[in-house]
């Protein structure tokens, strides 16, 4: 079987009673296209998680063999998934520890809350999953064959050292350019023959490779296409501009009230104090619906998602306890990653940090997903006795958040900044 489907739209029996924001003006004139799917007033467009070929391609896992009929294969299946869901998750954490770049990993973040949103599917929560056995293995293998260089390279700089003139230094030196060159081959080889895990490691496979691809016709025009549709597969610029909308529509409705929330400079002046006290009772609402509103962003992918407060509160409305649970668990996962503010890492080792952010962060963004797609396939809202309790639970419970974060400038390392930065929220990083 194939590990990503098409996905099954969210049964909509009855039409909403709800007016639902992501009716556009663009949708209701023009005929559903032959990628789209009209459920009453919901249109949604889908073409995106159709695979491009039936056995293989950039959006989807080869076909899980039979475990009785192929054990090995199905072996190697299972290890390939869990390799390319590792290097997944370490790819988002370099990404996220660069500046500016890390507006990929937040839209890639958010198009997978997207993707969950829109089909209530968890199996559609890793959008490059299988692009990541792929850049894993050209991670590792890469790093691997370098390392042996950088081996070699550190005993030649001892050997001259100790010895400039001596046969052991020249000895080292020239097996160092002799392997730099081989290295530099072979990997441009493995790369050349598509750039998968084993393929680091069976250099004379890759000569042989290369001189049927040399003797043949067409090698260059199919490796220019092979790249052209990997980096296409990337979507680089669709997650950088996902998460930079993400950033700022998110941003600006936190903005003012955590202004507010760390106006509190003495505490002998009671203007200070009302004004943060004011703050945080600006800032509790938010933080309690802002969740829904950057999932309900993802599902539509345009920026007028957020000025759709008053439908996101419907929605809230109608499951009340997953509302309550996925936003108690983002905040309470997003507490203990405040320990890492109290003194900044070195830069090199930002990525150790980031690793340990994503993976906090993308479970919470994921299940706020799916319990947005619930929400939007129930057609009233719940009863008075399950949304009442859940509301008022959720009062106490932000505001013991908010507590704990007023605090967070006295042991954090970037000061009154770290109010602004809500990691859970915005940028998955520790800075």
């Amino acid at each position: 079987m194939s590990f990503m489907r098409t996905p099954t739209v969210p049964d909509a029996r009855t039409s909403e009673t709800l007016s639902e924001p992501w009716e556009s003006e663009e949708s209701t004139s023009d005929p559903p296209s032959p990628g789209d799917v009209e459920t009453g007033e919901l249109r949604l467009q889908v073409t995106d998680f159709e695979p491009e070929e039936p056995y293989y391609s950039f959006d989807s896992l080869p076909p899980f063999p039979h475990p009785l009929k192929h054990p090995l294969k199905a072996i190697g299946w299972i290890t390939s998934l869990c390799f390319g869901l590792a290097s997944l998750v370490l790819l988002l954490a370099v990404i996220a520890a660069i500046p500016i770049v890390n507006f990929v990993a937040l839209g890639y973040l958010l198009e997978a809350q997207g993707r969950v949103a829109r089909t209530g599917k968890l199996t559609y929560a890793l959008p490059l999953l299988p692009l990541a056995p792929r850049l894993g293995g050209m991670a590792f293998g890469t790093w691997f064959w370098l390392l042996i260089v950088r081996f070699v390279a550190d005993a030649a700089s001892d050997a001259r050292t100790i010895s400039p003139e001596s046969a052991a230094a020249r000895g080292w030196n020239a097996f160092l350019t002799l392997l730099s060159t081989a290295v530099a081959a072979h990997l441009i080889l493995a790369l050349a023959r598509g750039g998968s895990f084993w393929c680091y490691f069976r250099p004379i496979k890759n000569l042989r490779w290369m001189w049927q691809q040399w003797r043949a016709d067409g090698y260059l025009q199919n490796a220019a296409t092979a790249v052209r549709d990997f980096t296409r597969a990337l979507k680089i610029p669709h997650h950088f501009r996902l998460g930079a909308v993400g950033f700022l529509g998110t941003f600006a409705w936190l903005f003012v009230p955590t202004m507010l929330f760390g106006f509190l400079r003495d505490v002998d002046k009671p203007g200070q104090v009302i004004v943060t006290l004011m703050g945080a009772a600006i800032l509790m609402p938010v933080l309690a619906w802002i969740p829904f509103l950057q999932a309900h962003y993802a599902a539509e992918q345009r920026w007028r998602a957020f000025l759709d407060w008053k439908f996101v509160r419907k929605l809230g409305a109608r499951a009340p306890v997953g509302w309550f649970l996925t936003t108690v668990l983002l905040y309470a996962l997003a507490l203990p990653l405040y320990l890492f503010k109290i003194a900044a890492p070195p830069q090199d080792a930002m990525w150790f940090v980031t690793l340990i952010f994503v993976t906090t962060i993308y479970p919470a963004k994921i299940l706020i997903g799916w319990a947005y797609a619930k929400a939007r396939q129930r057609e009233t809202q719940a009863r008075w006795f399950w949304r009442w309790p859940c509301r008022l639970l959720l009062v106490p419970l932000l505001g013991i958040y908010l507590f704990l974060l007023f605090f967070t400038p006295a042991i954090g390392s970037a000061g009154r900044r770290v109010l602004f930065e809500h990691h859970a929220l915005l940028l998955p990083t520790p800075f």
